[in-house]
């Protein structure tokens, strides 16, 4: 650019300077006057040559480097990167950016969360403090973002210059957000024995630890192993529970009590099948020697025994949950019941409207058999206006009840499917949270139903991953998100960290 105006500039001085005065004063006429050369008034084809050629010669360049620079982008192989983002040029691609960055700052935590759990279980709360600060701080910025990015798409009246500024503001949180992340991953390798210069002591980090830190860097691939392996154990037995678990809800309530669960049970086992390979490769590749291998496929195995975890503790979690809306119910219609009543005696009193059908209706179906508890919990607290969960009466108790519920289902699918599910899904969730945390459990109840309807449809549109061809499981976890790509050598598993380092651990 400063050619191209270089060049103009000198075409155009000519013309600038041909009316201007000589600056020297006349000289009186004489024989020196006269002896003067005669003054030229035009431009001559040679002048203009050199600018022109000059001008030309910017512009060729200027226009090869816009090039280069867009093949360098698009063909960006650095690990993790990815190709750079360009920058918005209207509201639709900033919109765009913002929903890709928040799905993959969400990625980027759930992995570290994951990953962060294994290395806990090895050194200890106090050795990994640093990681989990930085984690807490990657999760604050990322809930502010999804919170930004909910405002914005509800159109908060009287703020529409800030909704013009919000895409960039949620896009640049998520970075941040990233940027904690990766500030701690070659830590992070080094505490677990992962980096070339092998696993830090004690002393490194000057906690107490568990004497693992001394090991050599085979060794904290050994002492990692033998982490997810007891875990794998663990979660192989709970696995055979679920599934009887799982068979007894069926014979006691109807199929909408466990619909949300239908199909946990065989997709850990498929997690655990799938974590049985890989670890069993990590531990050949630690044997040979080679650390690198071995890193990448304990790190795919450990990601397989975190989502079984997810997935067992789910049907658990929902026989116990059940068992307690079961054990409130009584209490809670003859809660909702006696505020019916009290708003009869007193018109002033709010109350929903169709509380006492709603109310004749779940008596006639607690008299007639099989029923879902949670489901007639979420309708009686409906029934009597209660969107709060802070109480202490029952009500409240089984209005906070209800919103836990939903919310952890929700939870659950988005985790185990997170390779397929979008911005939109993952936005509901985390509103769902903050109504949860806030009290505001009708909300959070309605907010994670959303969730996980969204959530629902993004992994209808992906397809199924469990094909005939494909016995190693790798459709399947790329669906999961314990890889991050399907290819030849079974994608990348991805690990602690943010945009830039969480697929270091590629072939």
């Amino acid at each position: 650019m400063l050619g191209v105006l270089a060049g103009a500039g000198w075409l155009v001085l000519p013309v600038m300077t041909a009316e201007a005065r000589d600056p020297v004063p006349a000289a009186p006429f004489g024989p020196t006057a006269s002896a003067a050369a005669p003054r030229q008034d035009g431009t001559s084809a040679t002048d203009l040559a050199l600018p022109l050629a000059a001008g030309a010669a910017a512009l060729a360049l200027a226009g090869y480097g816009c090039v280069r620079r867009t093949r360098r982008t698009h063909s960006r192989t650095t690990p993790g990167s990815g190709p750079a983002p360009r920058p918005a040029t209207g509201p639709a691609d900033a919109e765009r950016q913002a929903r890709a960055a928040l799905r993959l700052a969400d990625d980027c935590v759930r992995t570290s969360r994951e990953e962060l759990s294994f290395v806990w279980d090895r050194f200890g709360e106090l050795r990994t403090e640093p990681f989990g600060r930085a984690l807490r701080t990657a999760e604050t910025e990322l809930a502010a973002a999804f919170a930004l990015w909910r405002r914005y798409e509800d159109g908060v009246p009287g703020e529409a210059d800030a909704l013009l500024r919000a895409p960039a503001g949620v896009t640049g949180r998520c970075a941040e957000a990233g940027r904690r992340l990766d500030a701690e991953a070659a830590a992070l390798d080094r505490l677990r024995g992962f980096a070339a210069d092998g696993p830090e002591t004690d002393g490194d980090r000057g906690g107490d630890g568990d004497g693992d830190g001394s090991a050599s860097a085979e060794g904290g691939v050994g002492a990692a192993l033998e982490v997810a392996e007891r875990r794998f154990r663990d979660l192989t037995a709970r696995a055979g529970t679920a599934r009887s678990t799982l068979a007894a809800l069926r014979r006691s309530y109807p199929p909408s009590a466990t619909a949300y669960v239908t199909g946990y049970a065989e997709q850990a086992t498929d997690r655990l099948v799938f974590a049985t390979a890989r670890l069993n490769a990590a531990r050949r590749a630690a044997d040979t020697g080679d650390s690198r291998e071995a890193v990448r496929q304990l790190r795919a195995g450990e990601g397989a025994v975190a989502q079984a975890g997810v997935l067992v503790a789910g049907v658990e979690r929902l026989a116990a949950r059940l068992a307690e809306a079961a054990g409130l119910l009584p209490a809670a219609l003859a809660g909702a019941e006696a505020e019916r009543a009290a708003a009869e005696r007193d018109p002033g009193r709010h109350t929903s409207p169709g509380a006492e059908r709603t109310l004749a209706a779940v008596r006639a179906e607690l008299d007639g058999g099989a029923y879902d508890p949670l489901d007639v919990l979420r309708r009686i607290t409906r029934a009597s206006g209660r969107d709060a969960g802070t109480g202490a009466g029952v009500l409240d108790t089984a209005a906070l009840l209800v919103a836990r519920a939903s919310v952890a289902a929700a939870e659950e699918f988005v985790a185990v499917h997170r390779g397929a599910v979008g911005a939109p899904a993952r936005a509901r969730l985390a509103q769902a949270v903050r109504e949860l945390d806030a009290g505001h459990a009708g909300r959070a109840d309605t907010a994670a139903g959303e969730a996980r309807e969204l959530a629902g449809r993004d992994v209808r549109a992906h397809g199924t991953a469990y094909a005939d061809g494909d016995p190693a499981g790798t459709a399947g976890a790329v669906l999961a998100g314990i890889l991050l790509a399907e290819s030849a050598d079974d994608g990348v598993p991805p690990a602690y960290g943010g945009p830039r380092t969480r697929s270091r651990h590629h072939p």
